[in-house]
């Protein structure tokens, strides 16, 4: 994702609304899993924010996964300021799995990292981050691809795999090795979205091709990529709004309603903004409380385009396809734990 921030209050705390059934949080990229009894949220940040809730309601800041920058992520991106971007949160093996991408703003100097922590809670004795370094990196002039955005998903075959990209051309697919923190050995590569090419020289400048943020989820039968299109983080000016196409196999084709192949520019339409809320986008997907939710953000244009957690229940129609209420953007949180 393409990223700037209005404050750092905007950032590393809650913006309260006092009419509303919550605090309302406010983050950039928001993703999600749950740990004993309590869900934590992490999003872009410094250090990458992080927050806690037992009820997915009221959120509890946690502070910051990185005390100061990676190790490697000045190497990768020289005008790297610390706010590191797009986090993904895995639980594998008995470990959770922190991916998050370093990069200088508009520019294809990027990386993807993993740290990892037996824990989430950050009062537990067994909390700690233990980064496991840079797992791929785009370079300029050589790539024409962006490494940010990552996110794993497993094939159900025992493989695990990292969709990941921003603009340049497009969303790409790598497979991951057994211990899910480097890349597999023989290479494996696919495209799986794009929009229209850039007709800048590679590495030079992001161009045309406004496609980031991919996500996977397996849902009967089917991989689902959902993918944000337009730009995030410009406030009033911000078009981001969320489309899917879904594949019999990992490695796609991600079709849309139409059958077009979202590598050749397809795409169907899960939501858009409204004249209440601008931007909505960057989504991550999950099962949690018997419903598949629906996670990402949006600027509320009556809180001077304040970016919003917005926690969403997904419909899935009689031809399998994933619809949500956009009734349910006026709600900070649109599905209730039992």
């Amino acid at each position: 994702m393409s990223f700037s921030f209005r404050s750092l209050a905007a950032v590393l705390g809650l913006a309260l609304c006092f009419g509303c059934q919550a605090a309302q949080v406010s983050v950039h990229d928001p993703v999600m899993a749950q740990d004993g009894a309590r869900y934590y949220l992490f999003s872009t940040g410094p250090g990458i924010t992080f927050y806690s809730s037992a009820d997915m309601q009221n959120w509890t800041p946690e502070g910051r996964v990185f005390a100061g920058p990676p190790a490697w992520a000045k190497r990768a991106a020289p005008s790297f300021n610390d706010h590191i971007w797009a986090p993904d949160i895995q639980h594998h093996n008995g470990r959770f799995y922190l991916y998050y991408s370093v990069s200088g703003f508009g520019q294809n100097t990027s990386g993807i990292g993993v740290t990892v922590n037996r824990t989430l809670d950050p009062h537990s004795p067994d909390y700690r981050w233990e980064d496991q370094g840079m797992l791929l990196q785009s370079v300029p002039g050589r790539d024409d691809w962006n490494a940010i955005d990552p996110n794993i998903v497993e094939d159900g075959k025992g493989g695990a795999w990292m969709s990941f990209g921003s603009f340049w051309s497009g969303l790409k697919l790598v497979k991951l090795n057994d211990n899910w923190t480097q890349l597999a050995e023989p290479q494996e590569w696919h495209s799986i979205a794009r929009r229209e090419l850039s007709t800048s020289v590679a590495g030079a400048g992001a161009g045309a091709g406004e496609i980031e943020a991919p996500y996977i989820f397996r849902k009967n039968g089917y991989f689902y990529l959902f993918a944000s299109w337009g730009l995030c983080c410009k406030g009033k000016d911000s078009t981001y709004r969320v489309m899917v196409g879904r594949a019999s196999d990992v490695s796609g084709p991600y079709l849309d309603r139409a059958g077009k192949d979202m590598a050749a520019g397809g795409g169907s339409l899960v939501l858009a903004g409204d004249k209440d809320w601008q931007g909505v986008g960057h989504n991550s997907v999950y099962t949690m409380v018997g419903k598949d939710l629906l996670v990402l953000h949006a600027y509320e244009r009556a809180d001077k385009y304040l970016q919003k957690l917005k926690v969403m229940q997904i419909q899935w129609d009689k031809d399998g396809w994933p619809t949500v209420d956009p009734r349910d953007l006026n709600r900070y949180n649109s599905t209730q734990l039992p």
